[in-house]
């Protein structure tokens, strides 16, 4: 099952299964599960706002997460599909934990993989236990290809830093404006941008509010149903661009194996 509209598309199923006819694609911008330490520290804790989406039943309630983790095998596979498909950057939300993972197999797929970069909500998260900091601070893990082009891209911002928990749609979901800035720091306007685990399909959003095309896919029927719901809704694009990235022309010693 496949729900399309003015310059995006969401497919039902599985990745591998329903993102295989998908030959290329400008870059890869995914929120992909997390490890088990991350899954286990929000299952059973109940959320504080009270909100409720019929579209997801009971689910809603609490702040579980109603999709498995990953592992280290499950991060490998991704890249294998991803990664000769990808023109340009792959961009993966991760946690501290399979960072190290996102970074190994996308080195061995032949991409350029950058240190962690943080992601940081302020005040997000609260350590509900007292024994220590709260985690407010998603890692990413950045790659590009190794080449001349890539390797022009531009200067690029070291840390993504929000107050707040922001408009998540989703438990473990990502906040839009965080996912527009990465949108626009990674692709260019009209690119094809591909989400293999789409969830609440906030990067497909802020595909269509910063002029990019999208194609992704979610296992999961209700959060699919939820989120084309969500992308058939009107928005109106920003006029103006005041957010752009800093151009780095030239780079002192650079070839085309960079």
């Amino acid at each position: 099952m496949s729900s399309s509209g003015d310059g995006w598309a969401l497919r039902l199923g599985r990745y591998q299964d329903v993102l295989c006819d998908v030959e290329a694609f400008d870059a890869c911008i995914l929120d992909a599960p997390y490890s088990e330490r991350t899954h286990g520290g929000h299952d059973g804790a109940t959320r504080g706002d009270g909100r409720h989406d019929p579209a997801y039943g009971d689910r809603m309630t609490t702040r579980a997460i109603n999709f498995p983790f990953w592992t280290d095998d499950d991060v490998g596979d991704c890249v294998e599909f991803i990664a000769p498909r990808c023109r340009g950057w792959i961009v993966s939300l991760t946690d501290h934990i399979l960072w190290s993972s996102w970074s190994k197999w996308l080195d061995a797929a032949g991409f350029y993989v950058f240190p962690p970069l943080p992601l940081v909500e302020i005040g997000s998260r609260v350590r509900l236990t007292g024994d220590g900091p709260s985690s407010w601070t998603t890692f990413l893990c950045c790659a590009r290809p190794r080449n001349r082009e890539f390797a022009r891209w531009g200067t690029l911002r070291g840390a993504y830093i929000y107050t707040g928990r922001g408009d998540r749609q989703l438990v473990g979901g990502k906040r839009t404006d965080s996912m527009r800035a990465l949108v626009r720091d990674y692709t260019k306007p009209g690119s094809l941008v591909c989400d293999p685990t789409a969830g609440a399909a906030t990067t497909a959003r802020a595909c269509q509010l910063e002029g990019r095309r999208f194609i992704g896919a979610e296992v999961d029927p209700y959060t699919h149903a939820a989120a084309c719901r969500r992308l058939a809704e009107p928005y109106t694009a920003p006029l103006f661009d005041d957010d752009a990235q800093v151009q780095q022309t030239t780079i002192p010693g650079c070839d085309d194996d960079a």
